[in-house]
């Protein structure tokens, strides 16, 4: 009883081909119809072609839902090539933020400090188209230049640019 079926060598060998049932002798069929260990033989192996022929159908339709290697190596490059930009644009965001709140800040400081002495500083843009024919010495006499407004905005821009200028160097060399 534990010693197999003489005939169960040759059909192992069909069904590993997969030439059975139809490779095989009639006689060799009928014999698996009344061998008890040939018949398990070839319905266990039955068995697992199927599973394996499901298998090799389901990764053959992930591998088309998916698509190509090709395809999927491009779309990882695309996506790591949009994460450095973002990641790059970062500092340029947040240097252009700051460079807003300080223009903010020094337009609101500007109006604040022109609403405390009154609108008479306007009273100079009257002069204005006569001013363009009169030279630097008759500009800088004539009480702009030295009531300090042109000294306190050179003085904010300068420092707009450097702060700005710092910003965007420490950027550059984090990344």
């Amino acid at each position: 009883m534990l010693t197999g079926c003489p005939r169960e060598k040759e059909i192992g060998e069909l069904l590993r081909r997969g030439q059975w049932p139809q490779a095989s002798a009639p006689e060799l069929r009928a014999h698996v119809d009344v061998c008890r260990a040939c018949g398990d033989l070839v319905l266990v192996a039955g068995v697992f072609q199927q599973a394996r022929a499901e298998t090799v159908a389901a990764a053959q339709a992930s591998s088309a839902r998916f698509g190509s290697a090709g395809a999927l190596w491009w779309r990882a490059q695309l996506r790591r090539r949009n994460e450095a930009i973002e990641r790059i644009g970062r500092p340029l965001v947040t240097a252009q933020i700051f460079a807003l709140v300080v223009s903010l800040l020094a337009a609101f400081g500007f109006a604040g400090l022109e609403a405390r002495h009154g609108i008479g500083w306007l009273n100079w843009l009257e002069g204005l188209p006569q001013a363009a024919t009169v030279r630097l010495a008759d500009i800088s006499s004539s009480g702009f230049l030295n009531s300090g407004w042109a000294w306190m905005l050179l003085a904010a821009t300068a420092t707009l640019a450097l702060v700005g200028g710092f910003l965007v160097y420490f950027a550059a060399e984090r990344q």
